[in-house]
């Protein structure tokens, strides 16, 4: 099935692979969908609506297993602070539901910050923009597509 998201790949003539996977009603976690579809959670990138002290709306895409930095956000997106957007906003703000939300296809054209670790992989995997489906893609064609910031965004692993 073609998603806005796969959709919107086409038009931009991005070669991409869409891979679904058995659905967790209760567990959306990058983790689990990482186990599902055969990859390393650093390689599955998970896409936050966040929003800055200004009230701009900014999208954060960090690696599966880890944590956003809001600090590092909010540095790179030039404002005082960052934080998540209410569960109850996402899909009216994006059109995606929890566990869906994808920078592809949105609602509206938030700006894009993805984690400086994408660069370490030829391929990623992002939300397809429904719960069970992931696209596949390059990095490089996904830094282009999202016309993405590459900027540090998560946390210092704790030793």
């Amino acid at each position: 099935m073609k998603t806005n998201a796969a959709r919107y790949l086409d038009s931009l003539g991005i070669h991409y692979e869409l891979r679904n996977y058995a659905l967790d009603d209760e567990n959306f976690s990058a983790i689990l969908v990482a186990e599902k579809i055969g990859l390393p959670p650093e390689q599955v990138f998970k896409t936050l609506l966040c929003v800055t002290s200004e009230k701009e709306h900014i999208f954060a895409v960090i690696p599966g297993n880890a944590e956003l930095d809001f600090k590092k956000l909010a540095h790179a997106a030039g404002a005082r602070k960052a934080e998540m957007v209410s569960l109850k906003d996402i899909q009216p703000l994006t059109g995606y539901v929890r566990g869906g939300v994808t920078v592809f296809g949105a609602k509206k054209d938030f700006p894009v910050y993805v984690d400086e670790t994408i660069e370490l992989f030829d391929q990623i995997s992002v939300s397809a923009g429904t719960r069970g489906t992931q696209i596949l893609l390059s990095s490089t064609d996904y830094v282009r597509a999202a016309k993405a910031v590459v900027v540090p965004l998560t946390k210092e692993a704790m030793a």
